[in-house]
């Protein structure tokens, strides 16, 4: 039996919490620094860029936690992120942030990228109605031999330059840290309501 991505992406929505839409339509969105939320806006290109970044978590299976975010962050950023300027400037961060707090993870999925292809230059539409293992097979690859010195120092060259952007990135969503708190406890009031079964 076959599953189609758009199924899959239904199933993905549904077991996150993120709402039928993915929360794409949030005009403000969070991104949890371990247990510190920090808002940034929903950004036009942040919209366009995180429907294919959900297909690829579907695709290679990394989890939507802090350190699944880390790994997919440094997996679209080995597979390339073309016509996606935005996932590429924060998939930078999140590297650095693997490469420091999650490094062995963090650079198996940097090599696994490179092996890889992200869906970023893909018919979102179409890629939608094909079948998730079909999508699966030629667009994720896997690494077949040891880390090469030249993966381990554009990894580093790379996070190098992925702290620079997310210190500054830190620094602007700083002062926006009490309305992350608020969208926080927004949204699980609202998750309460709709497993309650209320409006």
């Amino acid at each position: 039996m076959t599953t189609t991505m758009r199924d899959a992406l239904a199933t993905y929505f549904r077991d996150n919490g993120f709402g039928d839409d993915g929360g794409y339509g949030d005009a403000w969105v969070d991104f949890e620094l371990g247990p510190i939320p920090m808002p940034f806006p929903n950004t036009s290109g942040r919209k366009w860029a995180v429907r294919f970044h959900d297909l690829h978590h579907i695709l290679t299976g990394y989890r939507t936690n802090t350190v699944g975010e880390l790994e997919i962050s440094a997996w679209e950023i080995g597979a390339g992120c073309p016509n996606a300027k935005t996932a590429f400037v924060i998939n930078l961060s999140g590297l650095a942030s693997g490469m420091f707090f999650a490094h062995a993870r963090t650079f198996a999925a940097f090599r696994r990228g490179l092996r890889s292809r992200t869906l970023y230059a893909e018919d979102y539409e179409r890629t939608l109605g094909e079948d998730v293992e079909a999508v699966r097979a030629r667009h994720v690859g896997e690494p077949s031999s040891p880390a090469t010195l030249g993966e381990r120092a554009r990894f580093v060259a790379l996070g190098l330059v992925g702290t620079i952007i997310g210190l500054t990135f830190f620094a602007l969503c700083l002062p926006l840290l009490p309305l992350g708190l608020v969208n926080v406890f927004r949204k699980r009031a609202r998750m309460a309501r709709e497993a309650n079964g209320t409006a």
